[in-house]
């Protein structure tokens, strides 16, 4: 529309009729007279508003959820930082009941030997340098430890003291070939030495060349004088290989010990010996054999074997067949 005065006009008048509207409407209230207008317009234009706010509100949707995203985020961040803290303390849950488990195995070996021991845990290993077999523990002579003690674990035997600080020891493993001990075979008591080999068995020597001894067969430590450096008692390891005789003065069997030296954790130190010798009350209970299974077969009328599972785990002739008999 082009500006003249006459459309100046125009603007004027309207602007003057709406202005008239407006007050008529907010006078009369519920009562107004432009209330049917309005209502037929809102019915016009609803289904248009209706539209365009459905096309309108996904958009909204992604702006809030962009500007939540950062929090978000930040929510799930932690939650992450508290999912890998509980896996850390699972894992060391783990450990620790492990460590129990260790420490109560190693309190039942001292209570059947009635060993007085200090516990102690490994702290370093020994350098490689020299095939030396040794572990650091953290006790020392400010714990009552003291040079040539036993040293055991929930296994069996694991060593003797050699060095011995304020709050720390070294111990030389029983597999270190420079470690030597004395042995009792079980039940047969037959004597021998039993010499570290690295990562290898045992190697023992029994004093008689004709002993009898297989593989299965189990040693203790034999003990010595005034019970230094070894008290009696402690379980040593497994005979896996013997060795023939021929004819020697001595016999040679290997012998895995019950120790792993390569996972220690948890040890104790022999800080008083037993009043008297435990023998072999300390090696752990021999596993029951598993039971055999033995057949017998009925021969039936007609000539084919037929029978039945016994309780004990056997067959026999059905019952039957046994009346008949």
């Amino acid at each position: 529309m082009r500006d003249t005065r006459e459309s100046r006009l125009l603007l004027v008048l309207l602007i003057a009729v709406a202005f008239a509207l407006i007050t008529v409407d907010i006078r009369g209230g519920e009562a107004s007279p432009v209330d049917g207008a309005r209502r037929a317009a809102a019915g016009v234009f609803g289904p248009v508003e209706n539209g365009v706010a459905s096309a309108v509100d996904p958009i909204g949707n992604a702006i809030g959820a962009v500007r939540d995203s950062g929090e978000r985020h930040d929510r799930i961040a932690e939650l992450e930082r508290e999912n890998a803290a509980l896996k850390v303390r699972l894992g060391s849950d783990d450990r620790n009941r492990s460590r129990v488990r260790e420490l109560d195995s190693m309190l039942r070996k001292a209570g059947a030997g009635q060993y007085g021991i200090k516990a102690a845990e490994v702290i370093a290993i020994g350098a490689a340098q020299g095939f030396s077999w040794t572990v650091t523990i953290d006790a020392g002579s400010d714990d009552g430890i003291r040079r040539d003690m036993t040293v055991l674990n929930g296994d069996g035997l694991v060593g003797r003291v050699t060095t011995v600080g304020p709050g720390t020891a070294t111990v030389l493993l029983a597999n270190d070939p420079d470690f030597t001990v004395g042995t009792r075979m079980e039940k047969t008591n037959e004597l021998g030495f039993a010499t570290g080999q690295g990562d290898r068995p045992l190697s023992v020597q029994l004093l008689n060349g004709k002993a009898k001894v297989k593989p299965g067969d189990r040693l203790v430590t034999f003990g010595s004088q005034a019970d230094k450096p070894f008290v009696p008692g402690v379980p040593v390891g497994e005979v896996v290989r013997v060795d023939p005789s021929g004819g020697d003065l001595t016999r040679t069997v290997s012998v895995r010990p019950y120790a792993g030296f390569t996972k220690l954790d948890v040890v104790g130190v022999v800080v008083q010996a037993p009043r008297t010798d435990p023998r072999d009350m300390v090696l752990p209970p021999r596993p029951r054999p598993a039971p055999t299974v033995t057949v017998t077969v009925t021969p039936s009328p007609s000539g084919a074997p037929e029978g039945r599972a016994d309780a004990d785990g056997g067959v026999a002739g059905r019952p039957e067949e046994q009346d008949e008999e």
